[in-house]
């Protein structure tokens, strides 16, 4: 069985690895160091790069909304993955607690349990990064096909060199290009992290249930020291159940912790991505590749802000039924101990557990929907001020 860091965490880790992103390995600190910081120097510009062209044509809310919709999706970008860096010490806290030995499968239906979300959260992501791939390969198909007869680059945002002469045109390009790709692949493997360390929690919500499956009747014609072997087996199992359930909240605690910043950043970019994808849709020729790149821009900002509130949801909806599983457990035929320990339990149980961004906006798909109603408003606005 695969550990359980490789098996939730195995893609982000070697994408942010491939960057220097990651945790450092012992060789080549020092240049793989520099090689991140090149690679953070190229996300900072562009976002520099941008906030220079929109004060030149601030007044223009057409010229502003193409050179802005990439803005929010940039610095965020650049806030997640600095975020990352600085707190890598409580990354490290949070593989630890991965690899406890409380969370270690102990049989074929756990691992099977974890396989299960392992790879169902990497197929969602793996969908989020083919979706992020593919808009940025139609942002950089725009110069060629829309621009046709005369150079331009890709984004509209300052650039130091012109796109009328070589090679500043052909570097120009390469620069902007590489960028965003590189963004692409952080913003995927940041949200991954955080993303699959939720699933995991949802994992051990459900090695719990089936532990708690576990629990015997006690039947009456046994012997007394059959009785009192079975009512200890009982006894310690829904112990273990409830020391389980006692790290998944601390887990999950440690998870908000160190990415509840990063979450809310986002979903708040969110609305304002939103409303200026839809404003450029609404503007641009439907029959071009920007067009369509807007279109499949929307797909992957929905996908992500759908997989942030989703995990969240699948975290609560499975603590609230683990609460449910523990009451249909033969209860009734253990002895006070069991009964007192298992009341105790479903007190603390009532409260679920509620994965919150910035510990306050709740992952849930009632925060989706109010997310995206939010976005149209302010899209209705903007469109009717153009208009």
């Amino acid at each position: 069985m695969a550990q359980n860091t490789e098996l939730f965490l195995g893609r982000p880790k070697k994408i942010l690895t491939f960057f220097g992103i990651w945790l450092p390995s012992k060789q080549y600190q020092d240049l793989v160091k520099i090689y991140m910081i090149l690679v953070m120097i190229t996300q900072y510009s562009f976002v520099l790069f941008e906030i220079v062209y929109i004060i030149n044509v601030w007044g223009d809310i057409e010229v502003v909304s193409e050179a802005s919709y990439l803005l929010f999706t940039q610095a965020s970008v650049c806030y997640k993955t600095t975020a990352f860096l600085i707190k890598k010490r409580k990354l490290v806290l949070l593989l630890e607690h991965m690899e406890q030995e409380i969370f270690a499968s102990q049989s074929k239906d756990h691992e099977k349990i974890l396989l299960e979300l392992s790879l169902r959260i990497k197929r969602l992501c793996t969908f989020f990064l083919t979706s992020a791939i593919t808009t940025c390969t139609l942002w950089a198909m725009i110069p060629l096909f829309d621009d046709a007869g005369h150079k331009t680059f890709p984004f509209r945002i300052w650039m130091p060199v012109t796109a009328d002469e070589s090679p500043g045109y052909e570097l120009g390009y390469l620069y902007q290009m590489v960028s965003i790709y590189i963004s692409a692949f952080l913003f995927i493997a940041v949200d991954s992290v955080a993303l699959s360390m939720i699933m995991f929690g949802c994992a051990q919500l459900d090695i719990i249930k089936d532990k708690m499956q576990k629990v015997r009747e006690v039947p009456i014609c046994l012997n007394v020291d059959e009785k009192k072997e079975k009512l200890k087996s009982n006894n310690d199992l829904f112990t273990e159940c409830v020391r389980h359930y006692q790290n998944v909240i601390s887990f999950v605690e440690l998870v908000e912790e160190t990415y509840h910043a990063n979450i809310f950043f986002q979903l708040s970019g969110t609305v304002a991505i939103i409303c200026n994808i839809g404003l450029r849709i609404s503007i641009v020729d439907h029959h071009s590749v920007q067009f369509f790149s807007m279109l499949n821009y929307m797909v992957t900002m929905l996908s992500q802000l759908f997989l942030y509130c989703w995990c969240g949801n699948e975290l609560t909806i499975r603590s609230e039924v683990l609460r449910d599983w523990m009451y249909q457990c033969p209860w009734y035929d253990q002895d006070t101990k069991f009964k007192r320990t298992l009341w105790i339990t479903m007190e603390r149980m009532k409260k679920p557990i509620i994965f919150k961004a910035g510990h306050y906006i709740s992952l849930s798909r009632p925060t989706f929907v109010a997310i995206l109603r939010c976005s149209y408003s302010y899209f209705a606005v903007l469109n009717r001020a153009n208009t």
